[in-house]
């Protein structure tokens, strides 16, 4: 039960320090839509997408009247459509995006995922047509989002998919050129990818997963943010129980709205991902937590290890609260979502090296970067490599999300709006990986990926 200081802390919480869920996501398995003629099985998709998504965006809505609790965004994962679509009679899957879209727009929600594919250690034909219809894909929708997930601890990195990856989003940016290159941002490349995560534009409703569920995404940087101020003068021990605290009353809330809207739909609730997801408004920032601990700029000395004292306290608290954590759960650190973030990168504070040291110990990984337009597609199949190693040697989850905005260079400054904010473009490593990333084949598994 909730006592009424919860209560209220909570009204506190959202009224004064940016609490919001971030998303209560649905998702659908479409597995018995398959079928050999295309426009029966985008059919069966749109048809099924509408009557178990029919009442989400209104339940969402219900719930923030009765709770007070503002639920930012009500989004689709599905099936990865390069599972669904592989048995049709078809080598374009752009059709299956438009349906997916159309789904997407008849029920209101804001994202759809699940334009995707799992290729750590190797391509189906499903696949190969998955990756080849990405750039039109992205470029003629707005709601649907693609991830391609290309290596596991257990298999290693799939190189040949690591290049190819860094041209599907070179022709993504160019095709989506007069929107800043915007198609990039609906776009993430995995290792180890979660089958529950509710965040996009990664989401994607895995093949373990129940025939519908639901999956809350909570988000407070603004919570943590007053927490640390608070606690001025506190010893790293204290501080890191102080976080704990907080995503504990945090995770409670999400998991309470999970289970009202799994209750108001009649699905079962699956998991709460708490991640600490910022925004450009001021206050919502995952750098302003790191400076709130003592660091002048996000991107100092220091900052790695203040980032995994605050990605482990995140995960502790939100253990303690719910046994069904799942997700992300963690600190995301997308540049262009964050304001402090933003600040650090113009004031030379922050760099892309940096961001791939604090990778290593936070949630995902290099997440909305923007750089020059000009950079080869081997470059960013090169960024991807190493980022993704990152998370097959540590066994933790890693993703790129980088845009490489046409007509842009190292200074300028690109607008996208909304929730992602705006990105400096950062500058790169200036000298060539292509031989490296055109040696194709499969980089192996490390040794401890034989443990049982």
């Amino acid at each position: 039960m909730l006592t009424i200081q919860e209560i209220m802390e909570t009204i506190r919480m959202v009224q004064n320090e940016n609490l919001d869920i971030r998303t209560i996501t649905m998702g659908i398995s479409l597995r018995d839509c398959a079928h050999s003629d295309p426009r029966k099985a985008q059919q069966k998709i749109y048809d099924k997408i509408t009557r178990l998504a029919a009442n989400l965006v209104e339940a969402g809505e219900e719930i923030e009247k009765e709770y007070g609790i503002p639920i930012v965004n009500k989004r689709i994962s599905v099936t990865p459509i390069s599972l669904v679509a592989e048995v049709s009679e078809t080598d374009d899957y752009v059709g299956f995006a438009e349906c997916l879209e159309r789904a997407a727009r008849e029920v209101g929600v804001n994202f759809i995922g699940g334009f995707s594919a799992l290729v750590h250690k190797g391509f189906t034909k499903g696949d190969e047509n998955l990756l080849n219809a990405i750039p039109v894909a992205l470029s003629t929708t707005e709601r649907v989002c693609s991830s391609v997930n290309v290596a596991t601890t257990k298999a290693g990195i799939n190189m040949d998919a690591v290049y190819r990856m860094g041209g599907i989003i070179k022709e993504t940016a160019e095709r989506t050129a007069d929107k800043g290159g915007l198609g990039c941002a609906k776009l993430v490349v995995f290792a180890n990818v979660p089958e529950d995560n509710p965040f996009m534009a990664g989401a994607f409703h895995g093949v373990g997963e129940p025939e519908c569920v639901i999956n809350v995404g909570v988000s407070g940087p603004g919570v943590v943010k007053n927490a640390v101020e608070k606690a001025n003068g506190a010893s790293f021990g204290e501080l890191a129980e102080i976080i704990k605290r907080t995503a504990f009353k945090v995770t409670r809330m999400g998991e309470l709205v999970g289970r009202a809207a799994s209750q108001k739909l009649g699905v079962p609730f699956g998991i709460v991902d708490l991640s600490l997801a910022p925004t450009p408004a001021i206050g919502d920032s995952v750098a302003e937590i790191l400076e709130a601990m003592g660091l002048e700029r996000c991107g100092a000395h220091g900052t790695t290890a203040a980032l995994a004292l605050l990605n482990d306290a995140v995960k502790k608290g939100g253990a303690m609260a719910s046994s069904y954590v799942g997700g992300l759960s963690g600190a995301f650190i997308p540049v262009s979502e964050d304001a402090g973030m933003i600040r650090a990168v113009e004031e030379g504070a922050l760099t892309l090296e940096k961001l791939e040291a604090m990778t290593c110990v936070c949630s995902v990984g290099l997440d909305m970067i923007t750089v020059p337009g000009d950079t080869p597609a081997e470059t960013i199949a090169a960024i991807i490599a190493d980022e993704v190693a990152i998370g097959v040697i540590n066994q933790k989850t890693t993703a790129v999300r980088i845009i490489p905005v046409p007509g842009k260079q190292v200074g300028d400054r690109v607008e996208f709006g909304g929730l992602l904010g705006a990105g400096p473009i950062m500058p790169i490593n200036k000298y060539n990986s292509a031989e490296f990333v055109k040696r194709g084949g499969r980089i192996p598994a490390p040794i401890h990926s034989l443990k049982n």
